[in-house]
């Protein structure tokens, strides 16, 4: 059997396994629309959880990033990692105790405001609406070269999958379809890497090949990287600048508090029946979720050693392009591999010389995808991190459009302009919702706009400049009220996007650039994608003097924080000293 006739096979199971969960799990009222009925196992939910947060950025793109960056995209796996352990300590428990939905229905009710709310709505759209960009982009990348369809029908096929089960399941189809989406997502990611790992080193675990020496020349893997791309004028894959480490902390602290204030991870802690629960979902997440973050730097290092040595090295710096691997071919049909050959002699020169450089386009997307191709592993390998690369982007995508609809229907309709809105309408207008966001979300897709489409560290910025402060306040600061919580999500949300837009021509340099020559427009030095940070900072501010200056809450919105906050059975709680 031929490799594609196995992709189409291994793919299309995967298809058929996500519908039948939809047709099976179709959600009957709005409480199984937007939370499951609160009735998910937490073993099941931290699974669920670890494919909504792994998107096609960490299943696609992370390792692309510790490729070409080395030190440097260790902010990633720092950030994103550290900010679940946020999530989890300290917003998933108090959260779920509250009891509500969605992000914005507390937010409305903890500060006992409609508009709280309605901000609550516009922050969850922007950071959602610019995250799935990411995810359509995936989705359109895997199956242009998996499926060998156009970019364009590629994004179709995956907007159709997920309207189908998104819309009829809500919540709970979501969830169930994410659970087989995690188990072929980690299948996907982990078995190339074995592969590869016991091909360069002879360790079966990833983890300990990274740290250990090449079977063929005996030196370590990160030295023989280090000296490869040294040899081609490339800096080296574990130096550290200097210079630009107030950078670098900001981008780590962003993408901590973004991660922890994206709305689709949190509405996942909405689905389990009790705080315990959510507890023990949000740990059992993190165990799913480390599986693939400390495989993600062997991936990334083993893929660009393989792939420099397919280009360059000390014994053949040129490669005969009429002789380029079968891999290389496959991926310059995409767009993604592209060769000019500036002196006509038949060979690709690859190096870090702009007059020498032949490879004039190498996208870093490519990696983990390209990984089993590369290392010349088996077809079915390479059949099922086709299947693991679209799952990881239909996945993410349908939690993010779960919570714009939730944001819309729930949130809007019934709790702004419709409130005695019947349950039967009510999930109509959810599903209504959910279907004009995958349509917005497409259209994104296929035109993404300028200033949103080099990264996704924008939507953690916003998050975490507009809706991470107001949670924390929400469960932590009970004199919190909502003049100081409003005025704060504004000007964190809205000093977060104008720095954003006056440098959206360097979005792009700035999603990659933060180990070269810092640019002299940043503010100290802190790039577009990582000003969520200060955006934060700014709303903490901002919200801090508001409230001095205004009234204290309502003496019940105080004692629902208090409850909110104290352990069921504890001492202050039964009214104890």
């Amino acid at each position: 059997m031929d490799q594609q006739t196995l992709i189409y096979i291994v793919v299309g199971a995967s298809f058929a396994l996500y519908l039948g969960i939809a047709i099976y799990c179709k959600a009957g009222s709005t409480r199984e629309f937007y939370v499951a009925s609160k009735g998910v196992h937490p073993v099941a939910n931290g699974m669920a959880t670890a494919a909504d947060w792994m998107s096609a950025a960490s299943f696609i793109s992370m390792a692309g990033l510790i490729a070409f960056l080395g030190y440097g995209g260790s902010v990633f796996l720092m950030g994103w990692t550290g900010g679940f352990v946020l999530l989890a300590m300290l917003l998933a428990p108090y959260l779920r105790k509250f009891g509500k939905f969605t992000v914005p229905e507390f937010l409305g009710d903890r500060y006992y405001s409609n508009t709280a709310r309605v901000i609550g709505v516009i922050c969850l759209i922007l950071a959602s609406l610019t995250y799935v960009i990411g995810q359509m982009t995936g989705t359109g990348v895997a199956f242009s070269r998996f499926l060998e369809v156009s970019y364009e029908m590629g994004l179709s096929i995956g907007m159709l999958i997920v309207f189908f089960y998104a819309v009829m399941g809500g919540m709970k189809g979501i969830t169930y379809t994410q659970i087989a989406q995690y188990c072929v997502m980690i299948t996907a990611y982990t078995v190339p890497a074995v592969f590869i790992s016991l091909q360069m080193t002879g360790w079966a675990l990833p983890q300990i090949g990274l740290g250990s020496t090449l079977t063929e020349q005996g030196t370590f893997v990160l030295d023989r990287l280090d000296q490869v791309l040294n040899e081609l004028g490339f800096a080296e894959y574990v130096a550290v600048n200097e210079h630009n480490r107030v950078n670098m902390f900001f981008y780590t602290l962003s993408l901590m508090i973004g991660t922890a204030g994206l709305p689709h991870v949190i509405i996942r802690f909405f689905t389990v029946p009790t705080v315990k629960a959510a507890r023990s979902s949000a740990g059992w997440a993190l165990v799913f979720i480390a599986i693939l973050y400390t495989t993600a730097p062997t991936v990334g290092a083993m893929a660009r050693l393989n792939l420099m040595e397919t280009f360059g090295t000390t014994e053949a710096t040129e490669m005969v392009y009429e002789e380029r691997p079968q891999w290389v071919k496959n991926w310059e049909q995409t767009g993604l591999i592209e060769f000019t050959d500036k002196d006509n002699d038949g060979t690709i020169t690859y190096s870090s010389n702009e007059e020498e450089n032949e490879v004039t386009e190498l996208n870093r997307d490519i990696i983990v995808l390209a990984n089993p191709e590369i290392a010349m592993l088996p077809d079915w390998v390479i059949a099922i991190v086709a299947a693991g690369g679209i799952a990881s982007a239909l996945s993410t995508a349908a939690g993010l459009l779960l919570a714009i609809s939730s944001a819309v229907s729930h949130d809007l309709l019934k709790g702004v302009f419709k409130p005695d809105i019947s349950e039967k309408s009510e999930l109509m207008a959810g599903r209504i919702s959910m279907a004009a966001s995958i349509a917005v979300a497409g259209y994104l897709g296929f035109n993404p706009p300028g200033f949103a489409a080099g990264t996704v560290a924008l939507a953690f910025g916003l998050a975490a400049a507009s809706l991470f402060p107001a949670l924390m306040f929400g469960i932590f600061y009970k004199k919190m009220n909502k003049e100081g919580a409003i005025a704060g999500m504004l000007a964190g949300l809205t000093v977060n996007l104008l720095y954003v837009f006056q440098h959206k021509g360097i979005m792009f340099v700035a999603s990659t650039s933060f180990l070269g020559d810092l640019d002299p427009n940043w503010f100290f030095g802190i790039s577009p994608n990582a000003f969520g940070a200060v955006g934060a900072i700014v709303n903490f501010i901002v919200a801090m003097a508001v409230c001095k200056m205004t009234p204290e809450p309502p003496a019940n919105i105080q004692h629902i924080v208090d409850d909110v906050r104290v352990p069921v059975g504890s001492s202050l709680a039964s009214g104890g000293h």
